[in-house]
């Protein structure tokens, strides 16, 4: 049990340990940063794993010379789009049995509700948008499988905007990483980058919640 507690906390804070991770395992550092983003975007289940915290840590140590621009780069692209086909494909595919087995209470209803309410004002641009927020990232593609989005559209906007994604945050890990005052205030920096987002979506739970936004947990499915 303690190690499974050591891994969980690992996956968990990877972005504010990630210069140990390196040191101590080298290249499997890339396999296990793949891991995360995949699981990240990947399983509807898991939204807490960090995304934007954990590309900025890896744009850093990019620019400090502790791994490779183009092979963090590429792995970060491909984990972010094959997660979001494979939310895209448990969507549309598995949602029934997903939702009602044990799973399913994982599986936060107003959260479906409000990514749907995104679909319906902004379209397929939505998986474009939803890469920068987080929880809605995360329900995006799997809300498009439920509303059955065109394969070939959701291919299109989802490879977009997951390499719109990683080329934006890791950029900005790459040339603010480089700073001083960057360097020294870093964790800082990878707890705002965790808070204020989670911040912005407990704030959104809480007026869903008292009835400031008019989300219905069984909103109808885009698309249909």
């Amino acid at each position: 049990m303690t190690l499974l507690m050591q891994y969980l906390d690992l996956l968990l804070h990877i972005d504010r340990t990630l210069q140990e991770v390196v040191a101590n395992y080298g290249d499997w550092t890339y396999g296990l940063i793949f891991l995360i983003i995949f699981l990240e975007t990947g399983l509807v289940i898991t939204p807490i794993l960090p995304g934007d915290s954990l590309l900025f840590m890896v744009g850093t140590l990019c620019g400090l010379g502790l791994l490779s621009w183009p092979i963090a780069f590429g792995l970060c692209v491909a984990a972010a789009i094959l997660g979001d086909q494979l939310n895209f494909l448990t969507g549309r595919y598995l949602s029934p049995r997903l939702m009602t087995g044990p799973l399913g209470r994982l599986i936060n209803a107003k959260n479906i509700a409000r990514t749907h309410q995104f679909f319906k004002t902004y379209g397929p641009a939505t998986l474009v948008l939803a890469r920068f927020m987080p929880l809605i990232r995360t329900f995006a593609p799997f809300v498009a499988g439920l509303g059955a989005m065109n394969a070939s559209t959701f291919t299109l906007y989802n490879a977009s905007g997951g390499l719109l994604w990683v080329a934006s945050v890791l950029a900005l890990g790459l040339f603010f990483g480089q700073l001083e005052w960057v360097r020294t205030h870093l964790e800082i920096i990878i707890w705002a980058l965790i808070l204020v987002p989670s911040g912005l979506a407990v704030w959104s739970a809480w007026r869903a919640q008292t009835g400031h936004d008019n989300v219905a947990p069984n909103s109808s499915p885009p698309f249909k």
